[in-house]
């Protein structure tokens, strides 16, 4: 049965937590939808006000070998090619050797830009506003003007200084350099400086006498790292399919096109003269291999003539005609392997099976040369002499005539090189592609919801101040009441400023029972009352004193209100403003401070002659009167004693509203003489630890706490399970 009491308290303290993150939420409903609102129009304003990013594209592709229509045929193992070689394109087409050549060809080293108007100059240029007729003196540049610099010529110590172009005429500007002019030009030529170290044209210039523009020359390692930074090279489907993409991205869509087709050109252009370069090594060396070879040839002939002449025409068989053919035929299939051989070994190891399939095509030649070279070793001497010859004359013609044909071909090449790569897509601009709006305002009113919930939840962590008058009860102070917040007392409040540099204080202006005494607020005064009635049945005297542990938590607002309905109740009613540094009771009753508490305690008046009256015949106040300089020393005097007695036979009820217990010592003093203490705890304003500490400061001085007051407890979804439950006690 306990364990089952158990599980449902659990349960109930779960449900408790979730409906207070719940209503902790819906109380605080119209923060989180302003900073989200706020929030969703920043996401707005940026994506209306950022600088759009462009995107441009461009689509290329690396064949694995030349043209098949290239008048060579099937040369492709002249360059060496095997297949795509994405990644190396990949990095040659990023090197700074194309990109730097690129920004050549675009003039990315000078950059020239707008005087722009702050903040919204950007917006100005890119919705075209064009200049209004105030602003005809004005240097900043508007929508449609421009400037077109085809060439900028520096010395080295003002590369990447800022130069101002300044427009002075329809056909004529002048440029500045660290406010001294460098030259003056005019559009269409080439303009020096009076050193010939600095040398402008501008080709075009669209822009009113007045209008400025800031014009630098960027370094060559810059440029190309603006660009590079800004590219992007990346295969594209499955590996190996040698089709490359390439994007840049930037703020000018113009600029980005021109520089992307430029890398585009560059690399195809550096591709067909690497292809050219080598064709041209292989051609240079076959030109000295070539005389050589001719050379042994003519020396071969000769050799074999000189022997035929000596030996009178000796003539071959036809059997060892045959044999001679065989020979030559096994040593130029031996002379093709050898460069088979030298091409392979570039590209496989020995244990390759193409490379192995060589070796023993090579070995099987070799055995059929030795069974040759025996049937000639049977031969004649005479014989073998003139075949000897006649084999190296012609192997040596076989060579001379291939080394020929071969540079046939590479001529051939080379006047149809046309490389192994191929441009698919021209560079085409899309975008913008940031900021992408719809996303950006998603992003940021998501933003502003997750920060104004965060701002909440660690808002209610950190305020320690007390929610729930459990919280109160379980620290041994019963709570006579809990009033809720008087909405309407808001009407009857104003602020005033004591002095020129002090701060503003709210001021009763009226009492609300007796402005609105249906008002829910008074309503639980009115059962605070009752309370009361019980609570001081066992005190010494009537005096009742209501202090707190902070200022400005309604001790006066409860004291004057308890004091009005309690005097509709009969009573006779005394309210003293005890306060006799900020007491301001007084301004609820239309009357003033003189003739006060102050002036009793002093000796300067009578009690009697300070009671002040009110709307209602039964209830009195007494004022704080003027503010002395020793307000603890006037209250622990012994006319304090004496006054208390007075009032106690003079009146039903006699309420205390006293300065704050943590503030000063005033309330320890007075309560010595109050039959009852009552201590207003503010919602969400006065902590646990503020209470007790209170409550002990009170008690060191033997004054009783006999409960506390739970005031201006608002009416919101974290409070509804105990909002009512201590409306009345």
């Amino acid at each position: 049965m306990a364990s089952h009491e158990k599980l449902e308290t659990a349960q109930e303290n779960e449900d408790m937590d979730i409906g207070r993150i719940l209503g902790l939420l819906y109380d605080r409903k119209w923060l989180i939808a302003g900073v989200t609102f706020i929030f969703a129009m920043i996401g707005v304003i940026y994506s209306f006000v950022a600088t759009p990013i462009y995107q441009a594209n461009s689509l290329i592709e690396i064949e694995s070998r030349p043209n098949a229509s290239n008048a060579a045929g099937e040369i492709g193992n002249i360059f060496g090619n095997t297949g795509p070689k994405s990644v190396a394109e990949m990095q040659i087409l990023q090197s700074r050797k194309v990109l730097g050549n690129a920004a050549n060809r675009v003039n990315l080293q000078t950059v020239v830009k707008p005087k722009k108007l702050p903040f919204i100059g950007d917006l100005i240029l890119r919705k075209g506003v064009k200049r209004p007729g105030f602003a005809s003196n004005w240097s900043y540049v508007f929508g449609g003007e421009g400037i077109n610099v085809t060439r900028l010529v520096l010395p080295s110590r003002l590369i990447g200084y800022p130069l101002t172009v300044k427009v002075t005429g329809d056909q004529s500007y002048d440029v500045y350099a660290g406010g001294e002019r460098v030259l003056s030009g005019l559009v269409g030529q080439l303009s020096q400086s009076s050193d010939g170290n600095v040398e402008v044209r501008v080709m075009n210039l669209d822009a009113p006498k007045g209008a400025e523009f800031i014009m630098y020359k960027r370094s060559d390692l810059s440029a190309i790292g603006s660009l590079k930074s800004r590219f992007s090279v990346e295969e594209t489907g499955r590996s190996g399919t040698g089709i490359l993409q390439l994007t840049l991205s930037g703020a000018d869509a113009l600029q980005i096109k021109d520089s992307l087709q430029a890398i585009n050109e560059v690399y195809l252009e550096q591709n067909i003269r690497r292809q050219s370069a080598e064709a041209q090594n292989s051609i240079d060396f076959l030109k000295k291999q070539i005389p050589e070879v001719r050379e042994n040839l003519s020396s071969a002939e000769n050799k074999l003539n000189d022997y035929r002449v000596r030996q009178d025409s000796v003539d071959l068989t036809q059997e060892t005609q045959s044999t001679l053919n065989q020979l030559v035929n096994v040593e130029s299939q031996l002379n093709q392997l050898k460069f088979d051989e030298a091409d392979l070994s570039q590209r496989f190891t020995k244990n390759h099976p193409q490379y192995q399939s060589l070796l023993e095509k090579k070995q099987q030649l070799n055995q059929e040369k030795e069974n040759l070279q025996k049937r000639i070793d049977n031969l004649p001497e005479t014989q073998q002499e003139i075949l000897r010859l006649q084999r190296n004359v012609s192997v040596t013609q076989d060579i001379y005539v291939q080394l020929l044909n071969k540079l046939q071909e590479l001529n051939i090449a080379k006047a149809g090189a046309v490389g192994n790569v191929r441009i698919i897509d021209d560079a085409v601009v899309r975008g913008p592609v940031s900021p992408r709006s719809t996303l950006v305002v998603l992003l940021f009113t998501f933003m502003g919801l997750i920060l104004s919930v965060l701002y909440v939840f660690v808002r209610a962590a950190l305020n320690k101040g007390i929610e729930d008058p459990d919280e109160l009860e379980k620290t041994g102070l019963p709570v006579y009441a809990t009033i809720p917040l008087a909405e309407k007392q808001q009407s009857l409040t104003r602020s005033i400023k004591k002095s020129k540099v002090g701060k503003s204080t709210s001021v009763d202006t009226d009492v609300l029972a007796f402005h609105d005494s249906t008002d829910m607020s008074v309503e639980a005064v009115r059962s605070l009352r009752t309370s009361l009635h019980f609570a001081m049945m066992e005190a010494s005297n009537s005096i009742l004193m209501i202090t707190g542990a902070s200022p400005s938590i309604g001790k006066s607002f409860l004291t004057s209100n308890l004091a009005a309905v309690c005097a509709e109740a009969g009573q006779k009613v005394l309210l003293i403003d005890a306060d006799m540094r900020k007491g301001h009771v007084h301004n609820a009753f239309n009357a003033k401070s003189e003739n006060g508490l102050s002036d009793i305690l002093s000796g300067a008046k009578d009690p009697q002659t300070v009671v002040k009256s009110t709307k209602h015949e039964n209830l009195s106040f007494i004022s704080k009167g003027k503010t002395p300089p020793n307000p603890s020393e006037l209250l622990a005097n012994v006319r304090f004693s004496e006054f208390a007695s007075w009032a106690n036979k003079n009146f039903d009820l006699v309420i205390i509203d006293t300065p704050p217990v943590l503030a000063v010592t005033d309330a320890a003093v007075i309560g010595k003489h109050a039959g009852t203490t009552m201590m207003v705890v503010k919602y969400e304003t006065n902590s646990i630890k503020e209470v007790k500490t209170s409550q002990r400061r009170l008690s060191h001085n033997g004054i009783e706490v006999k409960g506390c007051i739970f005031n201006a407890v608002e009416k919101n979804m974290r409070n509804q399970y105990s909002y009512y439950n201590y409306s009345y006690k």
